[in-house]
C-alpha cells in the first residue's frame, strides 16, 4: 500500500523523543480498567498469565495486547489501548510474556521477540474458549515484531484474525540493537539490562546445567545477555543468529492480513531499516505510517488517548 501521511501533532512540550519516550514509560497513569487474570498451561509445561478487560455488553471482538521487553500487562501503553477498545465494544487479552506477570516462569527459557509459538497458543486458547467473530492483534515494540512476524512466517491463521498493529517495531533486531548500544540511548541499555539479569539472576540456581555463574557474570551488554542467555535458552546459536531469525523485516512480504506499522522517525530505538518503506509499497496488506514525533512508544495526544491507540481503533474499524 503507499506510505500513510501521519497527521500525529504533539503537544510542542512532546516533540523531543527522549521526552516522550520517558514521559509515557515513567509518568503517564490510565485508571479505570478492571483486569482478570487467567492462566493458561502451554504445550511444553510452562504457562501464561492473561489478562482480560471486558466490554459492558457482550462482544464478539478482541484484541489481542503484547507488551514490549521486560514490559507486562500492566504498563499504560497496554491498558490505555484496553480502556480505548473496552469503550468501544471490543474486549482485551493483554498477554504477559513468560516471566513478566510477577512469577518467574518454570522453564528455563522465558520469552523473545520472535516467540511467536506462544502467540499462536493463545490464539487457538481464544478461540476454543471464546465464540469471538473478530480477533485483532496489537504489539507493542518486542510484541510488535512479534505479531508481524506471526502473521507474516507462513502458518495457517485462523479466519477470525482481521487486523494487525505494530507499534514502535524493531523490525530489524540487529539494528536495533546496535542503536540501543549508541552512546545516545546508553540510560536505556543500562535499565534494560538490570532489569533482565535480575530476572535471570533466580534461574542460576535452578538450571545449573544451563548457565553458570562466570557465564552471568559476564554479561555486560544487551548484546552480551542475547549471547550468553537469550539465544541459547531459544535454541539460537549466538545473538547474531538471534536476531537475524527473529527479524520480522523478512516475513513482511508475505503478510496477508491488514497490517498497520507506525514507527516515529525519531524513535532513537529503531534502525533505518525499521522503516519498510519497499515493503510497504509492494504488499497491499502492509500499512506504514512514520510519524515525525513519537520517539518510542511516546505518542502523547488530548485527554491521554495517544495517537496510536486512536489510530488502532480506526485501523480495525475501517481496515
Amino acid at each position: 500500500m503507499p506510505i500513510i501521511q501521519s497527521t500525529y501533532k504533539p503537544p510542542f512540550w512532546a516533540k523531543k523523543s527522549f521526552v516522550s519516550t520517558v514521559f509515557s514509560g515513567l509518568a503517564r497513569k490510565v485508571n479505570g480498567v478492571v483486569q482478570t487474570r487467567e492462566r493458561i498451561t502451554l504445550s511444553d509445561g510452562d504457562f501464561l498469565d492473561l489478562d482480560w478487560s471486558y466490554t459492558e455488553e457482550k462482544s464478539n471482538k478482541v484484541i489481542i495486547l503484547l507488551h514490549g521487553l521486560e514490559g507486562n500487562a500492566q504498563r499504560p501503553y497496554i491498558t490505555g489501548t484496553a480502556k480505548l477498545f473496552n469503550q468501544n465494544g471490543i474486549d482485551a487479552c493483554a498477554v504477559n510474556f513468560r516471566g513478566c506477570s510477577g512469577e518467574p516462569n518454570l522453564l528455563y527459557r522465558t520469552y523473545h521477540s520472535g516467540a511467536t509459538e506462544d502467540l499462536d497458543e493463545v490464539v487457538k486458547h481464544i478461540l476454543t474458549k471464546n465464540q469471538y467473530a473478530e480477533i485483532y492483534i496489537k504489539g507493542i515494540s518486542l510484541g510488535a515484531n512479534m505479531a508481524l512476524k506471526y502473521v507474516g512466517e507462513g502458518r495457517t491463521l485462523p479466519a477470525e484474525l482481521k487486523a494487525v498493529i505494530a507499534i514502535s517495531t524493531p523490525c530489524d533486531l540487529k539494528g536495533s540493537c546496535d542503536e540501543l548500544l549508541s552512546l545516545k540511548n546508553r540510560h536505556y541499555a543500562i535499565r534494560f539490562l538490570g532489569h533482565l539479569k535480575n530476572k535471570l539472576t533466580p534461574k542460576l540456581s535452578q538450571f545449573t546445567d544451563s548457565i553458570s555463574v562466570a557465564d552471568f557474570k559476564s554479561i555486560r551488554t544487551l548484546k552480551d545477555f542475547d549471547d550468553i542467555y537469550t539465544s541459547k535458552a531459544h535454541g539460537f546459536k549466538n545473538a547474531l543468529d538471534y536476531y537475524e531469525k527473529a527479524s520480522c523485516l523478512q516475513f513482511l512480504p508475505d503478510i496477508k492480513v491488514p497490517s498497520l506499522i507506525i514507527n516515529a522517525l525519531n524513535d532513537s530505538f529503531l534502525s533505518v531499516k525499521c522503516y519498510p518503506v519497499k515493503a510497504a509499497k509492494q504488499n497491499p496488506n502492509l500499512y506504514l505510517e512514520m510519524p515525525r514525533y513519537g520517539g518510542h512508544v511516546g505518542f502523547i495526544d488530548k485527554n491521554n488517548n495517544y495517537y496510536n491507540e486512536k489510530r488502532a481503533l480506526d485501523f480495525v474499524f475501517n481496515k
